[in-house]
């Protein structure tokens, strides 16, 4: 039977670098929010996240120049602190000091209102999404919407508003990064960035005047260790490479997933509450993750 003239190609498998890094960003991600909150018993938020980056950043960037790779140009050094201040200083400085005051699980479950703000930033370069993709994260965002309802958030003012600047910074950087302020080649840029992130980072630990000084807590230790080994050396250059390899929309649906593995982690590991409303919550936001991918499935005429 032969296929009619009309009809579209089957979509290309996923290759095997984007299926290892979706499973980073998706499991990985997932378990570091409520590291984050074991880290915050022996560290102040922004130097937690400053030290994280800068030893994570210094190490990659090492390792790249040691084999052989090209430095960053002076342009390059510029888009890396532009996306770095954004990404991280925003993006996970917001998020460690919204996790002082909000279950770790609830904050990642707000964070996937993520894929509606990707979109809503392409806008203006032009860049429309199909019907069933604004669908998908139209009903992600009710969820969210439900979500800072509930008291695990609703009675944290300030950490509703550090998320919420954290989600923003962090999309407006993902689409920065993909529109005219492209980094270094490969890992290279991934370092670069987390360098200038890390250093922005410890500008606003001084500029709050947090005490500079390592936990005596193991676990607190620990849990930073991780965070540079997995969460920033592993998973977030995965993230960076989604980025420059699929869609922005493919590159976060991370954050429709996260919320399952951070839930369940706060819940069984962290001891977290989590009410019944905010799992109805939870629901809604995982149905968008089905309809997101459903609608990537489809074949196009």
């Amino acid at each position: 039977m032969t296929r009619d003239a009309g009809a579209s190609p089957a979509p290309r498998p996923y290759s095997p670098l984007i299926i290892a890094s979706l499973a980073a960003t998706w499991l990985i991600w997932g378990s570091t929010y409520l590291v984050i909150r074991f880290a915050l018993v022996g560290f102040a938020p922004f130097f937690l996240m400053a030290t994280r980056f800068l030893c994570a950043g210094g190490m990659l960037m090492a390792w790249q120049l040691a084999r052989g790779a090209a430095p960053p140009s002076r342009r390059e050094w510029r888009n890396a602190l532009v996306v770095g201040t954004l990404m991280l200083g925003a993006g996970m400085g917001g998020t460690a000091y919204a996790e002082q005051t909000i279950a770790s699980g609830l904050v990642v479950a707000f964070i996937a209102v993520m894929p509606l703000l990707l979109i809503v930033t392409n806008l203006a370069f032009g860049v429309y999404p199909r019907r069933r993709e604004l669908l998908a994260v139209s009903v992600g965002f009710a969820g969210v919407l439900l979500l800072t309802r509930g008291a695990g958030i609703e009675g944290s003012p300030a950490g509703l508003l550090a998320i919420s600047l954290a989600c923003c910074g962090w999309a407006l950087g993902s689409v920065l990064s993909q529109r005219g302020f492209a980094l270094a080649q490969g890992a290279t840029g991934f370092a670069s960035e987390m360098l200038c992130g890390g250093a922005v980072l410890l500008v606003l630990s001084a500029a709050r005047g947090e005490a500079w000084r390592w936990p005596l807590q193991p676990s607190a230790l620990m849990a930073w260790i991780y965070l540079v080994v997995f969460g920033s050396l592993i998973a977030f250059n995965a993230y960076m490479a989604l980025l420059e390899r699929t869609s922005a929309g493919l590159a976060a649906s991370y954050s429709l997933v996260n919320p399952v593995v951070a839930l369940g982690l706060g819940v069984t590991v962290g001891h977290e509450r989590v009410s019944r409303p905010e799992w109805v919550a939870v629901g809604a936001i995982m149905a968008a993750v089905v309809l997101l991918f459903i609608g990537r499935r489809k074949t196009r005429r």
